[in-house]
């Protein structure tokens, strides 16, 4: 059965509902960003130790490494619609009791339960995307979905050091529970009830099977995996990493929001390069190979690199980075064994990419507190590399990719 197009206009904002879908998985990246910014002030005011934050980076992805794909098998069997405007309340709840609480344990408990809100909004948004606009805009909008993490962790890094300059960190994860239920009502507004609408199709179980038993998802998904261990890496210390060079906060913070709107042009770049023709193995393999020798510069380097030539290397890490998430969104979607399995196949893509973010943080800061630096953590990054590039190559070498 195949889906049914959902063409609307918006008759109560001025914005199409595709745009609010978009906006609200910014909304939710901002959630995801919000901790490295407050990390320095977190440990002054509660005594985090490093691998602490390495895990309270981690923490929002344990829902992800656990439940995705069954996010996305509820969300069609649920509504999407539904799923996007249960995901933002539940964000603005807990960050709400984040502010009010002050011990490392409440917060780690909290960033699980905001895992689970990113996940009710991210995974069934590309799908309800494809229902809200026609064929043709589709292409545009699904390029600039793979940037919706990268444009939400840079607002949170952009605002994050000037909030936390007036404000104690309760105010910061305060605002943005003011912001979620902001882009809830706005949501539950915009978008018309119908795209709440189940979708009718085979039982969940035949779905999940089939989206198990299908190599180009499994391909995809790993190859997500390797990527975001990297970029959460690389995001999630190196606003801690530039003000121990001697970088204000609020300058560690526009670095690492310039980096991470950099990853926005590689995304929209990869779009354009797969629809010119150009071979996804081609733009995958050159993405992996710049972000394995970035991460060398940054970390390896630190030593005899100056700050601002470690900048232009993290820079470039991040811009040519965001080759990856950009082809790999589509690819997920091409490699999906049916019209019924999508969603499955993005929170199956979406679950591997948050397990590889649990892990790899408290990993990296682990390595760096036993050796009592960060100059050995870019070998992290160089297997990463090593494994997408392997990835790529066996998901690109069979027929998975002629749908």
């Amino acid at each position: 059965m195949r889906l049914t197009k959902i063409i609307v206009t918006m008759p109560r904002t001025h914005l199409h509902p595709a745009h609010l879908v978009l906006l609200a998985g910014v909304t939710a990246a901002m959630h995801v960003g919000k901790v490295p910014p407050a990390i320095p002030v977190l440990r002054d005011a509660l005594g985090m130790q490093l691998v602490e934050a390495g895990w309270l980076l981690s923490m929002s992805q344990m829902a992800g490494m656990l439940l995705a794909v069954f996010i996305g098998l509820l969300a069609d069997a649920w509504g999407l619609r539904r799923s996007l405007l249960a995901g933002l309340v539940l964000m603005a709840a807990a960050s709400a009791a984040g502010a009010l609480v002050h011990s490392v344990p409440a917060l780690l408990v909290l960033r699980a339960l905001e895992g689970m809100a990113f996940l009710l909004v991210v995974v069934p948004a590309p799908a309800l995307i494809r229902q809200l606009v026609d064929a043709g805009r589709l292409p545009v909008l699904m390029g600039w979905w793979g940037a919706f993490m990268p444009a939400g962790t840079a607002l949170s890094l952009f605002l994050g050091p000037v909030v936390l300059g007036f404000w104690p960190w309760p105010g910061w994860w305060a605002l943005l529970s003011a912001v979620s239920l902001c882009m809830a009502w706005a949501l539950w507004r915009g978008v018309p009830a119908t795209a709440s609408a189940a979708q009718t199709g085979p039982d969940w179980r035949l779905r999940l099977l089939t989206t198990w038993r299908n190599p180009g998802t499994w391909w995809v998904a790993l190859a997500f995996g390797a990527y975001s261990s990297q970029w959460m890496m690389v995001i999630g210390f190196m606003p801690t990493l530039l003000q121990a060079a001697g970088v204000s906060p609020v300058g560690a913070g526009v670095a690492t929001a310039i980096t991470s709107l950099l990853n926005v042009v590689g995304n929209v770049m990869a779009g354009r390069l797969l629809h010119r023709g150009v071979a996804p193995r081609w733009v995958l393999g050159f993405a992996f190979v710049v972000m394995a020798v970035g991460a060398w510069v940054t970390f390896g380097l630190a030593d005899t690199v100056s700050v601002p030539g470690r900048l232009l290397a993290v820079w470039l890490f991040s811009a040519v980075g965001g080759l990856i998430p950009g082809s790999l969104f589509m690819l997920a979607v091409r490699v999906a064994p049916s019209e019924h399995t999508v969603s499955t196949s993005l929170g199956w893509t979406t679950q591997m990419s948050m397990m590889a973010q649990f892990l790899v943080p408290p990993l990296a800061a682990t390595l760096a507190q036993s050796t009592g630096d960060w100059h050995l953590t870019w070998l992290i990054n160089a297997v990463a590399g090593v494994v997408g590039m392997a990835l790529v190559w066996q998901l690109t070498r069979r027929p998975v990719l002629t749908r």
